[in-house]
């Protein structure tokens, strides 16, 4: 297994089942976790996601929806907005796009991951929950090309397993674990960049 440059950035992907897969893996983190975390979830377009919301309610870290431009902050969970594509820029600041759905997403989580993946390079982890398509495998093959560290939902932990399983068998994942085990390597990620 390759060891990683100190992370500096996670970004999560997540389709079916996963807002309770994400309240899993970010509910127990605590207030003052160092790292900044970016979440896709797959929205219904035209519709105002209510994910911001459920996850301010449930956990420690503050929870919001970025603005376009808006440079990413340690110890913030950023939820991406319904019907657009979610993008970091070299800057390390958050872009958007409207361009059409790619998977059948947008927003994409492999526009989020391959874009993360350009801008952090071997400092990004990238963390692929339960969903029923195949979006994130690309981006995810994208963060383990750059040398970024790369989590996997172990299938048979997974609600619905096509995501991991397609992410799997593009590009051979850093780890695949079940849902506590990922939570525990947040938390390693986290005191590692509290500790630099």
């Amino acid at each position: 297994m390759r060891r990683p440059a100190s992370i500096e950035l996670i970004v999560i992907g997540a389709s079916a089942g996963g807002v309770a897969a994400l309240l899993a893996l970010l509910a127990p983190l605590p207030a003052g976790y160092a790292l900044p975390i970016i979440a896709v979830l797959h929205l219904l377009p035209r519709h105002k996601s209510r994910l911001e919301n459920v996850l301010a309610h449930r956990l420690a870290l503050p929870v919001r929806e970025p603005g376009d431009k808006e440079a990413i902050r340690a110890g913030t969970v950023y939820v991406a907005s319904a019907d657009y594509h979610l993008l970091v820029e070299a800057d390390r600041s958050f872009g958007f796009s409207s361009e059409g759905p790619v998977s059948f997403a947008r927003p994409s989580i492999d526009v989020l991951m391959a874009s993360a993946a350009d801008a952090y390079g071997p400092s990004l982890a990238g963390v692929l929950l339960t969903g029923a398509n195949m979006d994130g495998a690309e981006g995810m093959a994208a963060i383990h090309a750059l040398g970024g560290l790369t989590l996997v939902q172990q299938p048979g932990d997974a609600d619905v397993p096509t995501m991991p399983e397609a992410a799997i068998a593009r590009c051979r994942p850093d780890h695949i674990l079940p849902l506590k085990d990922i939570h525990q390597m947040l938390l390693r990620l986290g005191k590692q960049e509290a500790a630099t």
